[in-house]
């Protein structure tokens, strides 16, 4: 999968780091394809910890998750957010199953569709 060139540069060790950690704690192969509410970040003073919102996919599924970004002496520590309501979903697929039983009620309906796929929102 093709990482996002707009993640910004000081920012990208760390959320790779954040990556591996939430692969390592949810047995999950995620690739980071974006961030999201980053801005904070960007203005944290050295060793201040701050928030980053994760675009991450997974073969067919996406997921946005929030989490929190700290130092301990030369590594990052990283803690999940408690889901609040966002814009943005935390899941950005719907269920397996869903999108088929939907695409078949929609064509019922209609001549054709067109699906417009965005960061995995769809």
């Amino acid at each position: 999968m093709q990482q996002d060139e707009g993640i910004p540069t000081r920012l990208r060790p760390q959320a790779e780091a954040a990556v591996s950690w939430i692969n390592e704690t949810q047995e999950r192969s995620y690739e980071l394809t974006g961030l999201v509410d980053y801005e904070q970040a960007l203005r944290a003073k050295a060793g201040e910890g701050y928030e980053l919102g994760l675009i991450l996919c997974d073969g067919e599924i996406c997921a946005r998750e929030q989490i929190r970004v700290g130092l301990s002496g030369d590594e990052f520590q990283f803690s999940f957010v408690d889901s609040v309501q966002r814009d943005i979903p935390p899941l950005l697929d719907p269920p397996e199953g869903v999108r088929s039983g939907w695409l078949e009620a929609e064509m019922a309906r209609h001549k054709f569709l067109v699906l417009l796929f965005y960061r995995g929102l769809w």
